[in-house]
């Protein structure tokens, strides 16, 4: 697969993928990239990731709190609020709609699913 179709389509649903990486809890900007690496979906730079969550954060989908460390610098930890809750089941279902949507016109053109 082509990787810029892929970014694409990554694009249209990487709001929703990160927060499903907050449903187990707080995690921070390098955790959810390494989920989301490990789920399958490839690296997720820094410069695409931080603006999905200050985006998220702006709308009120997560909150974040700056934790300084021991050693090293400080992380920015981000946390589902109710609202994202909602959002995520709210685009979760969306999104599957959609996902079967394509699934079926793929399968009448003959394409394996």
């Amino acid at each position: 697969m082509a990787a810029d179709r892929r970014a694409s389509w990554l694009k249209g649903v990487l709001d929703l993928l990160v927060l499903t990486c907050l449903v187990d809890g707080e995690s921070y900007g390098y955790e959810i990239a390494k989920k989301l690496d490990d789920a399958g979906l490839g690296q997720i730079r820094g410069g695409t990731l931080y603006p999905v969550l200050n985006r998220l954060e702006t709308a009120g989908l997560v909150q974040a709190e700056f934790r300084a460390a021991e050693r090293g610098p400080g992380r920015r930890y981000y946390e589902l609020t109710d609202a994202g809750r909602a959002s995520l089941t709210e685009e979760g279902e969306s999104w599957a709609i959609f996902h079967r949507t394509v699934q079926n016109m793929l399968t009448k053109a003959g394409v394996q699913t």
